[in-house]
């Protein structure tokens, strides 16, 4: 939950973050808190069953920095971590779903649509629509669907009948592919991305996607745009959510998101964790020595497939963002990465004027958000950081003060296990970042919940 609380601003910018582990939680949802000061605000994003506690530690390290007292810096550290008895009551092993639970089993028939998702465009007046038809395959001989078998079409109205506007996409497979004995290889059903555009801020609109000429169209979703930015315009909640997995304790933090109905989803990378399973559906709890005999890390790419079922009664009424996380990668044959990370969710790549998949920028009311991805060059001639360069030179602060910049591994942490791990990215970005005044950084990867104030260089 997000809400402006005025307070006396302190001398110097305040930068609390917490980052989560949701695989390792059966809530983190709500134990997530994030604070910057900016003007006469403070943006706060917490939850309501921990709020004092939470808010206690807050004030205190902004009496801290008011009065000049040091706090060390995790480039000091690191240092032992200061940790609260463990509660019993939780599930502290994260339990996959099993592919016979029913939530993630396929429910539709034929060219039916299922995993239905809504993404941002860049600005408030345009969304994705995507979606995935036909069945999925494994096995060692398989052939890939032709994506021209369905079209791509979405009808969608300010009123649930009739639906007037009709949109049409793309669409396309992707496949998995291990060329070593007694590995399987994967090809996805066919995936659609339709871009709707001409919307109205902060409106409620209804949709139907599939084939109408099958026909094989959904039921009836709805979303609500963004507002318009503004600097008095803003959502009403932003859920921040990192290494969701699909787990029992997945499904602890969804059943909260929704019953807290944001009006948007953040997922900070590490989407499925299928990479923790071998290619005949076998998970691991070690990832290093999941198959020591092959070249080439398995995947049990199906996993994915769950994940879009379970989160579809979600992610197809709320906008969902994603960035890449290191589980995402899924190297296969032919040196490709991230390919279902790529071809399964849509990006405002080219309305930000990004290539990538992995780098993008939208607009939220008085927000600017910046996704970056940590996963690929980001050196300073890189066409990464040269897009970041562009895209941070054209924010109007006076439209969206806010500028909140996302990627998967924190660069300041004082964790032991991934300490300074993406160090070259931050002597690489952080300069340029911090010349243009970046308010909050959202991060995710760490098992643990992380908090720090203001850290630069």
């Amino acid at each position: 939950m997000t809400s402006i609380i005025p307070v006396h601003r302190p001398p110097v910018m305040l930068w609390i973050e917490s980052v989560l582990d949701l695989r390792m939680l059966p809530n983190p949802f709500l134990s997530f808190l994030s604070l910057c000061s900016n003007g006469d605000s403070l943006i706060m994003a917490f939850p309501k069953p921990f709020t004092l506690s939470l808010v206690s530690v807050a004030m205190f390290l902004l009496h801290a920095v008011a009065s000049g007292i040091k706090i060390p810096s995790t480039l000091d550290g690191p240092f032992e971590p200061v940790t609260v008895p463990f509660d019993a009551n939780l599930r502290g092993n994260a339990v996959d779903l099993p592919e016979s639970d029913p939530r993630v089993q396929r429910r539709v028939k034929g060219f039916e649509p299922e995993q239905i998702s809504v993404s941002l465009s860049s600005h408030y007046d345009s969304v994705w629509i995507s979606w995935i038809t036909g069945e999925s395959q494994i096995g060692y001989n398989i052939k890939p669907l032709d994506p021209k078998t369905v079209l791509s079409v979405v009808r969608y109205g300010n009123l649930r009948y009739p639906l007037i506007h009709e949109a049409t996409g793309y669409s396309l497979v992707y496949s998995q592919l291990y060329p070593f004995e007694g590995l399987q290889n994967y090809t996805s059903g066919i995936i659609h991305h339709v871009r709707l555009t001409g919307l109205k801020p902060s409106t409620l609109y209804y949709y139907r996607c599939g084939d109408p000429s099958l026909p094989a169209m959904s039921k009836i979703y709805s979303f609500r745009t963004m507002p318009v930015s503004h600097p008095r315009s803003y959502p009403d909640k932003i859920a921040v959510v990192g290494d969701l997995g699909l787990t029992y304790n997945t499904t602890t933090t969804i059943s909260h998101l929704i019953r807290n109905k944001p009006d948007l989803v953040l997922l900070v990378g590490d989407v499925t964790y299928a990479n923790l399973y071998l290619t005949n559906g076998t998970g691991s709890d070690c990832y290093s020595c999941s198959f020591p005999q092959t070249p080439i890390h398995e995947t049990y790419q199906p996993r994915w497939d769950y994940w879009g079922r379970f989160m579809q009664n979600l992610i197809s009424k709320v906008p969902i963002m994603v960035v890449e996380g290191n589980h995402e990668i899924e190297a296969q044959a032919g040196s490709q990465t991230f390919s279902a990370y790529s071809s399964r969710f849509a990006f405002p790549s080219e309305e930000s004027g990004s290539s990538s998949t992995f780098y993008y920028s939208f607009n939220v009311g008085g927000i600017h958000f910046v996704m970056l991805g940590a996963y690929i060059a980001y050196n300073r001639s890189g066409d990464q950081y040269k897009w970041l360069e562009r895209d941070l030179a054209i924010v109007d602060r006076s439209i969206t003060p806010w500028l909140v910049a996302a990627w998967h591994p924190p660069w300041y942490s004082s964790y032991r296990a991934h300490y300074r791990e993406v160090e070259c990215m931050r002597v690489a970005m952080e300069e340029l970042l911090y010349s243009y005044g970046v308010d909050i950084v959202f991060n995710g990867h760490l098992l643990m919940i992380w908090t720090s104030y203001c850290q630069a260089k």
